[in-house]
């Protein structure tokens, strides 16, 4: 029963912490301190589920506070770790995209909701996503965050019009926008500036993650003229990469491969009048591990 529990507990986790590899660490560390229990102790505990969540939140609310020291000495902006669906690791059905399989992929992954979670501190995260998403009264989650009901109700309140303020999607995904990606992937491969300028909103937005080891731009390129410029300029410096249409986090996006491996991931978020507004381009090789099978 307690290993049927481990999908919930990276459901949560990542939702959490954003990784699908600090996900499985707590996970790992959440199961590590059930099993160094005496007997006696845990076959006195009545819900040892409830147990695992309330070990595993607060594991992760540790690791947040000491990712926001981390992300502080990161190079360039830090993006959530993008996920495949469960036959798109490295764009064929196969056992390398098993670690992403474990996590449900709807709207609470879509990477401008993971973007918002960010912005979060780290109580008012778990208390967000503990109740918001997975649903737990506030007195459990009170319990995790080590905080009163009330303050908890007051957290997720406040994470809730950060949600709000930045539009984040709560609901289906935008219609049509496996077209808009499509046509945005047509107009890149024909270098069709136009085609691109017209696709992007003017106020879009495209951020990059490289972690430093690799080469990206360190600051989000604002407008659709200067996006527009930049994609054009990197499809003149790597002439051999290969766009695939992949689902990145539960939604439309693309995947750009050289000699057969993933070496960047895009995830899209369109405005109300159906135009690309947000672009994330995730090209840390250690954030792409559930695309490549390493």
């Amino acid at each position: 029963m307690l290993l049927g529990e481990r999908r919930r507990l990276t459901d949560l986790a990542y939702r959490l912490l954003g990784s699908l590899a600090e996900a499985e660490d707590a996970v790992q560390e959440t199961y590590a301190r059930w099993y160094a229990m005496p007997q006696e102790r845990r076959e006195a505990v009545r819900a040892p589920g409830a147990w695992l969540t309330t070990v595993a939140g607060r594991v992760c609310l540790d690791l947040l506070g000491s990712a926001r020291a981390r992300r502080e000495r990161y190079v360039g902006a830090w993006l959530p770790e993008p996920l495949p669906d469960r036959t798109e690791g490295d764009g064929r059905p196969s056992e390398l995209a098993d670690p992403a399989d474990r996590v449900t992929l709807d709207e609470s992954v879509h990477m401008a909701f993971l973007v918002v979670l960010e912005s979060m501190t780290p109580a008012e995260r778990v208390a967000f996503v503990l109740h918001d998403v997975f649903a737990y009264p506030f007195g459990e989650v009170a319990e995790i965050v080590g905080r009163t009901p009330a303050a908890c109700r007051q957290l997720a309140s406040s994470a809730r019009r950060r949600v709000g303020a930045a539009k984040a999607p709560a609901g289906p995904a935008a219609a049509g926008q496996a077209g808009v990606v499509r046509d945005f992937k047509a107009a890149w491969e024909a270098k069709d500036i136009e085609a691109l300028v017209g696709l992007l909103d003017p106020e879009a937005v495209m951020t990059a993650d490289g972690g430093g080891l690799v080469g990206t731009v360190l600051r989000p390129v604002e407008g659709g003229g200067r996006i527009a410029d930049y994609l054009l300029f990197i499809a003149g410096k790597a002439p051999g990469l290969r766009l695939l249409e992949r689902s990145v986090n539960g939604r439309p996006g693309l995947v750009a491969q050289a000699g057969g491996v993933t070496v960047t991931v895009a995830a899209f978020d369109l405005t109300d009048d159906g135009r690309v507004g947000r672009i994330w381009v995730v090209r840390n090789p250690e954030k792409l591990r559930p695309w490549t099978g390493e």
